[in-house]
């Protein structure tokens, strides 16, 4: 990697996807610089940055002239363009299928689940729009659904969601599932196991888990204070 200049993020810390990317190259010491794009702002729909990427979404990897939207691409890109451990994005078939099952799965799956909680319990209170119960009641019980499968199908009764360790599909998992504590919502309390499996990645992950999450620990703190998170 001699000359390559260091990789530029364009993240808000917000997006379950942009915590995932700034742990990764966190973790894996890959050099990088972060260019904060505020959503809440409209910063993301400004000429530059939709110049950069027209579909006008977060995050956005920029790497020696290289752009390259959507997390689920550019995690793997990075896995690979990168000396990084194997077991993120593993070389073997088998393995390395088993890491895009679970992330073919979770964007319409977890990703939808957990975004229409914080919907719901962050976004729609800041707009000053109410939220309908019935709606809502049917979010969790999709949700409910989703960590069956999370659980049943994919975690097993194995370490981490493809094995004996940690991958990809465990970090953008577990950032999905760490959204809703936005607003306190602790998905994972009466689910001994999964609690366990995020306690693991967690620990995998050390101090780069928190750093990213600061925002969401900092979102909660205003909410169980009652105080406006917006």
């Amino acid at each position: 990697m001699a000359g390559r200049q260091a990789v530029k993020a364009y993240l808000d810390l917000v997006s379950q996807a942009c915590r995932a990317m700034l742990i990764f190259l966190k973790h894996n010491k890959i050099p990088h610089t972060v260019e904060n794009i505020a959503i809440r702002k409209g910063q993301h729909k400004t000429p530059a940055f939709t110049k950069l990427n027209p579909m006008q979404k977060l995050p956005v990897l920029e790497d020696n002239g290289f752009v390259l939207t959507e997390s689920d691409a550019i995690l793997k890109y990075l896995a690979t363009a990168y000396n990084v451990p194997d077991h993120w994005y593993p070389k073997l078939p088998e393995k390395r299928a088993r890491v895009d099952e679970y992330t073919a799965w979770n964007h319409t799956n977890t990703h939808i689940n957990t975004s229409s909680i914080f919907l719901h319990e962050v976004l729609l209170p800041c707009m000053g729009q109410p939220t309908n119960p019935e709606n809502f009641e049917k979010v969790l019980a999709d949700l409910d659904g989703t960590l069956d499968k999370l659980e049943n199908m994919f975690l097993k009764n194995q370490p981490f969601l493809c094995g004996d360790d940690i991958s990809l599909a465990d970090l953008l998992a577990v950032c999905e599932l760490m959204q809703p504590l936005c607003s306190g919502r602790d998905i994972l309390k009466d689910r001994p196991k999964l609690l366990s499996w995020r306690n693991r990645v967690q620990s995998a992950l050390s101090d780069s888990f928190d750093e990213a999450h600061s925002v969401v620990y900092q979102i909660r703190e205003k909410f169980t204070a009652k105080l406006s998170p917006c």
